[in-house]
């Protein structure tokens, strides 16, 4: 399972919600992990109301 803590940890170069959204794609491409858990909220000032959706839309 693809933790949302993980991929914000592992790329300290995302600035921004929608740097996270395009990186979290191509993690989840090159990625065997079936499964994507939101365990935190992403901390930029630009996070949407929506954020969970765009977010696993992103990973699927």
């Amino acid at each position: 399972m693809l933790l949302l803590s993980e991929v914000i940890i592992s790329n300290p170069h995302v600035e921004n919600f929608e740097e996270l959204v395009v990186v979290l794609g191509k993690v989840s491409k090159r990625s065997d992990e079936l499964f994507f858990r939101m365990d935190v909220k992403p901390d930029y000032i630009d996070v949407p109301n929506n954020w969970e959706d765009r977010l696993e839309a992103s990973f699927y």
